[in-house]
């Protein structure tokens, strides 16, 4: 049973919040910035609304998952530290002397309750409506970029996975109180996952009983990365094998295995829209519905600036169409004409990679000679032995081929106004502007760990990009009020 009750409960010790959260507190802040009412609105339906237990607000489990992303904790870290935390319990509305949750309700919040929620848009969406109420977004022109998010498991076997957890809780220990070593089990040689986990498990009941070691912050939250890293094993049997995670490529030699959340920011440095995908598609694609989630936020855009990967032709007459200066130079192969929409070029490597997210290995130039009114192609040529046993092959790569190309026709006579356009001195001093999306690239993966996936699977990873993309601007916009003051 819900009810809509989410005012502070009556306590002899409210008073503690005037002492101990003082004004500048940034909590206190977002507390006064949002009406979290919002949060209810959309998650009501989610409940049973007259029978049963009464349950925890969801806005308070929203708040749970904004302070995990903002202080980048794990569930049961960030539920240890609620219950001593004032600032914590006051961010949570609750009294000083109330109970928290346990660390299962979290869970089951984000897998019961945020499911079929647009919780990316939802967020985003409310986030641009108060930086908009506050005057702080005045500017017509966007940024745009992609940036990467490895998935949690990163390829590795799940034996590899968890005996890198364990090493680290050992580790360290072994920095505290080297004495511990002959007190573990002795290391799993086989290549028996059971076995692994068998160890897993005995480590960790070998530190739970040394109260005086686990309780040290270096070794608790190693602890608790193996102990969540077990469960996981439990719930998805093989974490290794995360179902949506892809490849993914920076340049030719170097690539990544999960996810990519394409961004659209104001010139204020307030994200005005995402969308998360796969690590294997082309950023170019996505420029359209990033500008249109922008609108719908109530941004009005004239101007839109980003590399060369949103140099494409269907990109150039989209934002032709709706009056939109693209601030994006050209590349002599992105900009040519229609092609098959199924290999998408990587920007970074200079090679197109196909639908499994294997990238091309080589390319050629082929002028044609000889032949008429024919213009010039490039050849990209696969590695055909991925080919032969790869699970997309049908359609594709025909059996018996020794060689997999795809080839791609030059038409560089059908820009000639965005090529003037990228000589001329606005578009060189708009462009210069660019670097301000890639400093905040860094903001979400250096402070707020969106460098690596928390969880496995697409549906996880844009929970954590609208909690982690929620908290940014809700940071920026205060920060930009502060400064007014």
């Amino acid at each position: 049973m819900l009810s809509n009750q989410e005012t502070l409960n009556l306590s002899p010790y409210a008073a503690l919040y005037d002492l101990v959260v003082p004004k500048d507190n940034m909590l206190r802040q977002i507390n006064e910035l949002v009406d979290f009412s919002f949060i209810y609105d959309e998650l009501k339906t989610k409940y049973c609304l007259d029978n049963g237990r009464k349950a925890i607000s969801p806005i308070r489990m929203f708040k749970y998952l904004l302070l995990k992303t903002i202080h980048d904790l794990s569930d049961n870290d960030l539920v240890e530290r609620s219950k001593y935390d004032l600032s914590f319990k006051y961010f949570l509305n609750m009294a000083p002397e109330e109970d928290v949750i346990d660390s299962s309700s979290l869970t089951h919040f984000r897998r019961q309750r945020l499911q079929d929620v647009k919780l990316l848009d939802l967020l985003i969406g409310k986030t641009v409506e108060i930086a908009l109420e506050k005057g702080i977004i005045k500017s017509k022109t966007l940024i745009v970029d992609a940036t990467h998010t490895k998935a949690r498991y990163n390829q590795k076997s799940p034996i590899e996975f968890l005996r890198e957890k364990s090493k680290n809780v050992r580790k360290a220990v072994y920095q505290l109180d080297a004495s511990m070593k002959p007190k573990f089990p002795e290391k799993n040689t086989s290549n028996e996952i059971n076995e692994e986990l068998d160890y897993c498990h005995q480590l960790i009941s070998t530190l739970e009983t040394e109260p005086q070691i686990t309780a040290l912050p270096a070794v608790k939250e190693k602890l608790n990365v193996l102990k969540e890293s077990v469960e996981d094993f439990k719930e998805h049997m093989n974490p290794s094998n995360d179902p949506d995670a892809r490849i993914g490529h920076k340049t030719k030699d170097s690539s990544f295995f999960g996810y990519k959340t394409h961004l659209a920011m104001s010139d204020e440095r307030i994200i005005t829209a995402a969308v998360i995908t796969t690590g294997e598609k082309s950023d170019g694609n996505y420029l359209e519905p990033l500008i249109e989630k922008s609108k719908e936020s109530g941004m009005t855009i004239d101007t839109v600036i980003g590399d060369t990967a949103y140099s494409e032709k269907d990109n150039i007459t989209y934002t032709k169409t709706n009056h939109i200066a693209l601030v994006s130079k050209l590349h002599p192969v992105v900009s040519q004409g229609t092609r098959k929409k199924a290999f998408e070029f990587n920007k970074d490597a200079g090679m197109f990679v196909c639908p499994a997210g294997h990238m091309a290995f080589k390319k050629k130039y082929d002028g044609r000679q000889g032949t008429k009114k024919v213009n010039p192609r490039v050849r990209y040529m696969f590695d055909v032995t991925k080919c032969q046993v790869c699970s997309m092959r049908e359609g594709c790569y025909q059996e018996g081929s020794k060689t997999k190309s795809y080839y791609v026709t030059i038409k560089s006579t059908e820009h000639k106004e965005q090529k003037a356009f990228q000589n001329t001195e606005q578009f060189k001093s708009l462009a210069k502007t660019r670097y301000k999306i890639e400093a905040k690239n860094s903001e979400l993966k250096n402070r707020h760990g969106y460098d690596t996936a928390s969880s496995a699977g697409l549906f996880g990873m844009e929970i954590q990009g609208a909690t982690t993309i929620f908290a940014v601007n809700l940071k920026r916009i205060l920060k930009i009020l502060n400064e007014k003051r």
